[in-house]
């Protein structure tokens, strides 16, 4: 242990890293009832902490071999970290990533003058093919984790987090791929500070170390999941393993939902949109404070912000769920004028987030909704109870994986006989009650043939319905818009419907 406190002590990051913050989190903080602190790893200038222990194993080479290049296998946070260090110290540097990995990141490597090779779906294809190249070019390998020197240069930010709070500290919660963050934390920290607990966070459906501490030896994971995709590892470090056995407290697991709402959290305390691997030690320390009380202070390391902007909509959408303030479910109600608006009545103030029906000749309709839940489970519990007793048969989506990637997507189709169905295009003002003005001014003469309905953030939100209306009944129908005066834009004869959703097409 004392040999890794010197080695972290006279780490050499410092020429290309700097001293990163350690942030309050007030909003969480006032949630939570205690304070949480970010320890702002994406600040650095490859947004990721990865270039301290890359940069500290360059420089701890010998100049013969540093001067033949050096290659590594990353996803790539630890690819920036060599890649920048490489351009810093002037030699030659191939990056082999995996196929999977973000383009931001492949990017990022090359602009920085890196030879980028993509190889394989995973870190462990590319990790083979990285030593293939370093024996057939005469490289030096830098492993992203399982080394002392790469393991010193992280547990910089351990030394760098007892310098800026000299306050009791009751739990650092740090991000695990391979381990080798967690490794130079933990050692540090307990080197000087026995007393504050260090966590190791991982994905659930990547969690290498916590499968190592459960056998008691290194496991290789037969897959991972890739949302978390700087924590993919399949089979942690012999040397970060038995670091991390030695001194972590603990190994925390945590769903995608959980990382999203993370994300969130953060841009809602500092306006930073952290990827979902930054992300993971905080969603662990709200997970570990939900099932340990007290008030004392958490630090969370936001430990990379190389976030492709495609993935924001997936992070956004499941965001309020991960954070329980969002239910999905699908209820059935009787496929009949007037059901909506009894339905809505029997929802009360609460805001609806989604909202997914198409028309079906059976007696009962299916619809899925999303409601905003400001009272997080219990609030839950209670809704589904009420509508339960109501007598609307419902179901709780919201853990239902297929449900929230693909079914509410899917929900409709073409539907049989409705010769009169009208479709339109509607702006809703964004506020509790809309929905109901809508149907209030409907009445009952009119029958909703298809719904959908998805907050997406703006100050209106945008609706998409079907109504059926006879011939006869159209100018009554064109009156209650005009009084209702919500912007709308007669879709009946876009081809889209056309094809998609109108029976009468086929």
């Amino acid at each position: 242990m004392t040999d890794y406190i010197k080695k972290i002590l006279s780490a050499r990051v410092y020429d290309v890293a700097k001293e990163s913050p350690l942030d309050p989190m007030p909003r969480l903080t006032a949630r939570l009832g205690r304070p949480v602190l970010l320890k702002r790893e994406d600040l650095q200038p490859v947004f990721s902490f990865k270039l301290r222990g890359a940069y500290n194993k360059m420089t701890q080479l010998p100049p013969e071999q540093l001067s033949r290049g050096v290659i590594c296998a990353s996803a790539g946070n630890h690819a920036q970290g060599v890649a920048l260090g490489a351009a810093q110290l002037g030699v030659r540097a191939v990056i082999v990533m995996p196929g999977t990995t973000p383009t931001i990141k492949v990017d990022a490597c090359r602009a920085r003058g890196a030879e980028v090779v993509l190889f394989g779906d995973n870190f462990d294809e590319a990790l083979g093919e990285a030593r293939r190249l370093e024996a057939e070019q005469g490289l030096v390998f830098l492993h992203p984790f399982d080394d002392p020197d790469v393991i010193a240069g992280q547990g910089t930010i351990g030394m760098e987090i007892l310098h800026q709070h000299s306050g009791p500290i009751e739990a650092i919660f740090v991000p695990i791929g391979g381990g080798g963050l967690a490794a130079g934390i933990a050692t540090f920290v307990k080197y000087l500070r026995p007393e504050t607990k260090v966590i190791g966070v991982e994905p659930d459906d990547a969690a290498s170390m916590k499968a190592a501490f459960d056998a008691g030896r290194l496991v290789t994971l037969p897959s991972v999941g890739l949302f978390a995709d700087g924590t993919a590892v399949r089979q942690v470090g012999e040397e970060t393993f038995r670091l991390c056995r030695e001194h972590l407290d603990g190994i925390v697991t945590v769903d995608t939902d959980a990382m999203c709402a993370a994300v969130k959290d953060i841009f809602d305390d500092t306006r930073a949109v952290s990827e979902p691997s930054g992300a993971l030690s905080l969603a662990g320390a709200k997970a570990w404070a939900a099932e340990n009380g007290g008030g004392g202070t958490l630090v969370a390391i936001s430990s990379g912000a190389n976030l492709n902007f495609d993935r924001l909509r997936h992070i956004a959408e499941r965001a309020e769920i991960g954070e329980e303030r969002e239910v999905l479910i699908g209820v059935t109600i009787p496929e009949r004028p007037g059901s909506y608006r009894a339905f809505i009545a029997a929802l009360g103030p609460r805001a609806i987030t989604e909202f997914n029906y198409r028309y079906a000749r059976d007696a009962q309709a299916q619809i899925f909704v999303g409601i905003n839940l400001p009272g997080g489970r219990p609030e839950k519990r209670e809704l589904i109870a009420s509508l339960t007793a109501a007598g609307y048969r419902v179901l709780d989506m919201s853990d239902n994986e297929m449900a929230k990637v693909h079914v509410r997507y899917m929900v409709g189709g073409r539907a049989q006989g409705l010769p009169d169905e009208r479709l339109y295009r509607f702006q809703f003002p964004e506020r509790p009650g809309a929905l109901m003005k809508f149907l209030e001014a409907l009445g009952d003469g009119f029958n909703i043939t298809l719904f959908h309905y998805r907050n997406h953030g703006a100050d209106y939100g945008r609706v998409l319905a079907g109504i059926d209306v006879p011939p006869a009944e159209r100018a009554r129908f064109d009156a209650a818009l005009e009084a209702l005066a919500y912007p709308y834009v007669d879709e009946t004869d876009n081809p889209a419907y056309r094809l998609f959703l109108d029976d009468a097409s086929v």
